[in-house]
């Protein structure tokens, strides 16, 4: 979602073009955002579906779903609706047209058009299914004691390049960086950038809180006079996302059943200060906002679509198209406190930068308090299903 940005002229093409493509056999593209759930519009993700001949054969029946008698399909048709107007596939977006022009009212309705317009197909084997919310934190104009660290705008330097624009090989494989010298380099992790002052900070929150914050793409900021302020993602350094959480169990901080995100932050916030920070750092990436009023509204996916809290799930955009609705059959939870089940249909609606894999998806929860302590119990094996167009 990161833009493109051009190169100082006082490096030629022709030889940063070499120097990219010499590199390119190293060079890790950077992963997406987390969650990619602020509310900005980015241009759609561009996906072509696999062949058919790569996709699954095997169908099975709708009746065979755990939990499908029990779903609310009123609801999941309406997510459907919402979102599915970015699908590329071409039977997909007939059925996306036919969805929107059918009068429908009822559950039973709803049930009855999804079953005669799609046909189930599973998808792979055993993953994982997390999730994510839109947080709302306390935020200050000016530093103090307690918010001591800064919301940073997308930096002036930092670039993203477009590797397809030197070899048509390598059409979508970007990589992010910044100009020293003659040289492009990979840009500074969360250590080296937080090191460093910033004269122009959007606002000014408690450490643990912009980690967050960070993780989840976007938020409300909450300023002492009642204004409401939306932070939403502008940019990332490149870095690959890296978790905290098996390494706080790994080093005894947390038991292993309770690495939730609740438990993450508040051990963070009691040991604020150059332990939490040494902890956080283990995460190299950064993710750079840009601020907005507050409209009250969902944030806005990676789709460009706002994201219906429990219908939109983020996805591996090199395995799965956006618009497109899934069966997510996740129970098994890994983390105390967890509900025990979540089985639903959902819509491909946003992408993260730990959301990878065929099996792999992040469940948004909605906005606040309430979905985040949701969200951060969230760690189920999953099943997955495709609803294919009949």
């Amino acid at each position: 979602m990161s833009q493109v940005r051009g190169i100082p002229t006082a490096l030629a093409p022709v030889a940063l073009a070499a120097l990219l493509l010499s590199a390119c056999a190293s060079t890790t593209t950077a992963p997406a955002p987390p969650i990619a759930t602020g509310p900005t519009v980015p241009p759609p993700v561009s996906h072509v579906p696999p062949p058919p001949s790569t996709r699954p054969t095997t169908a099975v029946s709708f009746s065979s779903l755990n939990g499908w008698a029990d779903e609310d399909h009123l609801a999941a048709l309406s997510a459907f609706r919402a979102g599915c107007g970015v699908a590329k596939d071409v039977a997909m977006a007939r059925v996306c047209g036919l969805a929107k022009s059918t009068v429908i009212q009822d559950r039973e309705g709803a049930r009855a058009f999804l079953e005669a317009n799609f046909r189930i197909e599973p998808v792979g084997d055993e993953g994982l299914l997390t999730a994510y919310f839109a947080p709302q934190y306390e935020a200050r104009m000016s530093r103090n004691a307690e918010f001591t660290v800064p919301v940073r705008g997308l930096p002036a330097d930092l670039v993203v390049l477009d590797l397809g624009a030197f070899e048509p090989s390598f059409v979508g494989k970007k990589i992010t960086g910044h100009v020293e010298g003659p040289t492009f380099t990979p840009y500074p992790a969360r250590a080296e950038i937080e090191a460093v002052p910033t004269d122009k900070p959007l606002a000014w929150m408690r450490p643990e809180e912009l980690f967050f914050l960070q993780i989840q793409g976007s938020g409300v900021l909450v300023l002492p006079d009642g204004r409401r302020v939306r932070a939403v993602f502008a940019g990332t350094n490149g870095r690959p996302f890296v978790g905290i959480a098996n390494a706080m169990r790994d080093k005894g901080l947390l038991p292993d059943n309770n690495t939730s995100g609740d438990a993450i932050r508040t051990w963070l916030a009691e040991h604020r200060g150059p332990e939490a920070d040494a902890i956080m750092q283990l995460n190299p990436r950064y993710v750079f906002f840009r601020t907005l009023p507050d409209d009250g509204k969902e944030p806005v996916g990676s789709a460009g679509v706002p994201l219906p809290p429990g219908r939109a799930i983020a996805i591996d955009p090199s395995r799965h198209g956006m618009g497109e609705l899934y069966w997510i059959d996740a129970a098994a939870p890994k983390l105390a406190g967890a509900f025990p089940a979540y089985r639903r249909l959902a819509v491909t609606l946003d992408t993260g930068g730990a959301i990878k894999g065929d099996v792999r998806a992040d469940l948004y929860m909605g906005t606040g308090t309430a979905a985040g302590a949701e969200a951060g119990r969230v760690r189920h094996a999953l099943r997955l299903y495709r609803l294919v167009p009949q």
